[in-house]
């Protein structure tokens, strides 16, 4: 059974995962320098390639939280690696930008995909996953990792191979430092010491990116969710039915997809990176199988798509989340 579920009603992840539908996300950077249009504006801004366009993302993320998103993602990059990785990710440092967004919006699950626990001192973490949770009124989902970028770990002098003991040994920390008793040290919680602000949930969700260097027994048991790559919806099916009998059923299963939504509502599929290049129709059937392969929630990314994030994300709510309303899981139940 999922860590969560045993001890709380209420947690930001009711927010994302609902009986009758999918739900669908934005993943941040909000821009589509990935596609041709947005190449040639980066080029012609000077800015280095895998370095985002941010200058509409804080207006895009609000209108995200008006028109019913359910999650904003946002990813824990710390270094630029521009030969190795050539990804900034969303550029700012993940806890200041959960902050600043936990003021900025009101609805939206703010989640993280995701910090990587070994290269924190878990304290440190503690402190300011429970400011972000405390200052967005409960909407944080603590994604989470060991990493998979191998300059962090000397950069930091940390051992890349160790990553999966400390990531292991900073999940059982942060359970501790959540709840009232004292701070750990060296195994023994020492009661005068106490971690401020309180989370406002009672135990924040942490939904695990990748495999993190565990099997799925521990992740079963210590995780409340699982967030995969992208994939088809015959690969979903096998690691949702895995994710489902790992947890009992109790564990949320979150993907990401790469969006290029077409104006012709009628176009077929085209298969691009980690996603699609389709109409809307097309779009709603695939949202609603993958919804039936037991997926309950869905990043969207538009760095692909060659129309402006700010259509699309209209189009999104107007057109597509009222079409997953009727979610063949469900109906099936």
């Amino acid at each position: 059974m999922a860590y969560l579920s045993a001890m709380l009603k209420i947690s930001a992840l009711d927010l994302i995962r609902k009986p009758d539908r999918l739900t669908l996300g934005i993943e941040l950077p909000l821009d589509n320098d990935w596609s041709p249009a947005g190449e040639a504006r980066r080029v012609a801004a000077g800015r280095p390639r895998g370095v985002p366009d941010l200058s509409a993302q804080t207006d895009l993320v609000r209108r995200a939280d008006a028109l019913g998103f359910a999650a904003v993602w946002m990813r824990d990059v710390p270094v630029f690696d521009a030969v190795n990785m050539g990804d900034a990710g969303s550029v700012y440092d993940v806890f200041t930008l959960l902050g600043y967004f936990a003021g900025l919006t009101r609805n939206v699950a703010l989640g993280t995909a995701a910090v990587v626990l070994p290269i924190r001192h878990p304290l440190m973490t503690a402190k300011a996953v429970a400011s972000v949770d405390a200052l967005s009124g409960g909407r944080l989902i603590l994604g989470v990792a060991s990493g998979d970028r191998p300059v962090e770990y000397p950069l930091l002098g940390l051992d890349f191979e160790a990553r999966g003991l400390a990531f292991r040994e900073a999940v059982a920390y942060l359970r501790q430092a959540w709840q009232p008793g004292g701070l750990p040290i060296n195994g023994e919680r020492i009661p005068n010491l106490d971690l401020l602000p309180r989370p406002a949930q009672q135990m924040i969700p942490m939904v695990v990116a990748g495999q993190a260097r565990q099997d799925d027994a521990w992740l079963g048991t210590n995780m409340d969710g699982r967030f995969v790559y992208p994939g088809s919806v015959e690969k979903m099916t096998l690691q949702a039915a895995r994710w489902h009998e790992a947890t009992s059923g109790h564990g949320a299963f979150i993907s990401a997809f790469h969006l290029d939504l077409l104006d012709d509502a009628d176009a077929a599929a085209e298969s691009i990176r980690f996603g699609a290049r389709v109409g809307r129709k097309g779009l709603i059937t695939h949202l609603n199988a993958l919804a039936a392969a037991g997926v309950d929630h869905l990043a969207i990314n538009l760095r692909q798509s060659g129309r402006p994030p700010a259509e699309i994300i209209e189009e999104l709510a107007s057109e597509v989340m009222p079409a997953l309303v009727s979610n063949p899981k469900a109906q099936a139940a």
